[in-house]
């Protein structure tokens, strides 16, 4: 339910999202019993809650019954107090709005909606498509999510200013690659819009700027690090941050040497996690990429 905007000391959705994986069988499926499996694992270590169907969740390639049946799996095996969040976003504004309705009516937590992508709709458009998203989801808590590295288009703070007369529309995954955007969402919007690094890579200095956590892929693997590390920079021990900050990144690299999910998928096969290939058109980690990607978590004793 929604709760009026406050600053964000302790924020809905908590400070650690995994952005997780779906799991295939080795034909392909969608292995749920898997997925429930790694969602619990990743609540017990460090996530507070779960995005499913995002991009790391490949939901370019996963149909809208897959999708709900995924969340229908997942939502029903965790805590209570793991929060769920279901990508639901679309390039087409009603296949967009329907989605949406259906998380609501499914009972998630709150729903990430994207940037339409490919069409490249002006800002007025992007207005309306998030208007009548926020106005079909009802109280459903929403996080807009930009990334123009994937969509070809970028939410401007302005426009995202406009869409905060909406209720449910409480706060943004900030993936465009630069620290600057949180300084500029801040200055448009104020503190009441919650801000989560999409990177990273960026959620410490992104976090010195006014974002509150991470929509993060590394979590998978370091969640518990990750946790550490916002402790202890919300406790003003920045030099211990820094020194995980620092310890981490050679694993934030590793796994983005090549296009999302490809890489996490190979580090969970590598943990033992039998999450299987990505679904074309994606591929998986060459050999070169897989061996380096070895050698960081070895270095890490993960």
């Amino acid at each position: 339910m929604i709760t009026d905007k406050t600053e964000c000391n302790n924020p809905l959705f908590g400070r650690i999202l995994t952005a997780m994986v779906t799991p295939f069988t080795e034909n392909g499926d969608v292995d749920y019993e898997l997925a429930i499996k790694l969602s619990n694992y990743l609540f017990e270590n460090g996530s507070d809650g779960i995005v499913l169907c995002g991009t790391t969740g490949e939901s370019p390639t996963l149909s809208w019954s897959e999708q709900h049946d995924l969340f229908v799996a997942v939502k029903g095996s965790l805590d209570s107090s793991c929060k769920v969040l279901v990508g639901t976003g679309s390039n087409c504004t009603s296949e967009a709005v329907k989605a949406t309705k259906k998380a609501y009516d499914s009972g998630a937590d709150g729903a990430l909606v994207v940037v339409p992508y490919y069409n490249k709709p002006p800002q007025e458009g992007l207005y309306k498509h998030f208007s009548s998203v926020a106005n079909a989801a009802k109280d459903l808590p929403l996080m807009l999510y930009n990334i123009p590295g994937r969509t070809g288009c970028n939410l401007l703070p302005d426009t995202v200013k406009k869409l905060m007369d909406f209720s449910n529309i409480l706060c943004i995954k900030a993936a465009s690659g630069r620290i600057e955007e949180v300084t500029e969402l801040r200055a448009a919007c104020g503190p009441k819009l919650t801000i989560y690094s999409g990177d990273d890579s960026l959620l410490l200095p992104m976090m010195s700027v006014g974002a509150v956590g991470v929509v993060s892929v590394a979590s998978h693997l370091v969640g518990t690090q990750l946790k550490e590390m916002i402790s202890f920079f919300l406790n003003g021990e920045v030099s211990n941050a820094l020194e995980i900050h620092e310890k981490l990144q050679p694993l934030f690299k590793g796994l983005f040497v090549t296009t999302n999910p490809i890489p996490i998928k190979a580090a969970l096969e590598l943990l033992g996690w039998k999450v299987g290939s990505p679904r074309n058109p994606l591929t998986p980690l060459n050999k070169e990429q897989k061996e380096n990607l070895s050698k960081i978590i070895q270095n890490l004793s993960l």
